[in-house]
């Protein structure tokens, strides 16, 4: 089935459509409850506090990462899949960098700061934000042990050895970069702490083109080979209508 297939569902009065609209809605609330009490228990986990100094290369010079919180108390961390010599970022996080760099500017009126971290040297990050025509502060982690440390990078040994741990568990990763986010705090004594990172899909619900597809008649209809993202999304820039 392709993309633009046509699909059908049973036709009811109006009636019998508002009685199933009803019990989705029911369902609909219990899942708003558990998404609640999710975010609470994340917000609960316990921390761990980041003692490595990590140094990044930034626009403005040679940035710790205390200073990528930029006078807040919290910073997000979009790890993007940019390697060195890569040429262009990924799809998929360039999908999500779309959708994040909206927040930018009410994130940092609520006490957080938002980056994103590549492995790819600053001069190609650059080359590719400016491409895209983003605002948000990226970094390049080039050279530490940064992405290694949050489980985003993958040395050529570790993925040949099958030694890789990505989402908590041992994967059969075939790459050296992958996605997630992570979130650090930092007290008034100038401590960082570690308190949560999500990778693979977790950090679908940034996407908000994904949660509109998921009210539509069709769904997020990834209809292709992949059964993802990879089958339809493109770069921005990279449309038919955008050229």
């Amino acid at each position: 089935m392709s993309a633009h297939d046509a699909i059908s569902r049973p036709v009811v009065s109006h009636d019998d459509w508002l009685a199933a609209r009803k019990e989705l809605l029911r369902r609909e609330k219990e899942l708003t409850r558990l998404r609640d009490d999710l975010s609470a228990k994340r917000r609960d986990l316990p921390w761990v506090k980041v003692d490595k100094e990590y140094v990044f290369d930034t626009p403005v010079g040679r940035k710790t990462l205390a200073e990528l919180f930029d006078g807040r108390s919290q910073l997000i961390v979009h790890h993007f899949m940019f390697g060195p010599g890569w040429g262009a970022g990924c799809i998929g996080c360039s999908f999500t960098a779309d959708h994040i760099e909206g927040t930018r500017v009410h994130l940092e009126h609520h006490d957080v700061s938002l980056v994103r971290v590549s492995r790819a040297p600053l001069d190609e990050i650059e080359a590719y934000r400016r491409r895209m025509g983003w605002q948000v502060t990226w970094v390049s982690s080039h050279g530490s042990d940064f992405n290694y440390d949050y489980q985003v990078s993958f040395t050529p040994e570790a993925i040949t050895q099958g030694r890789v741990t990505y989402n908590y568990a041992t994967a059969n990763v075939s790459i050296e970069d992958l996605s997630g986010l992570s979130m650090f705090y930092r007290n008034t004594d100038g401590e960082i702490f570690h308190t949560y990172s999500t990778y693979g899909r977790g950090d679908e619900l940034v996407d908000s083109t994904y949660m509109l597809l998921d009210m539509t008649p069709k769904g997020r209809n990834e209809t292709g080979p992949h059964r993802n993202l990879t089958d339809w999304v493109k770069r921005h820039d990279e449309y038919e209508s955008a050229k």
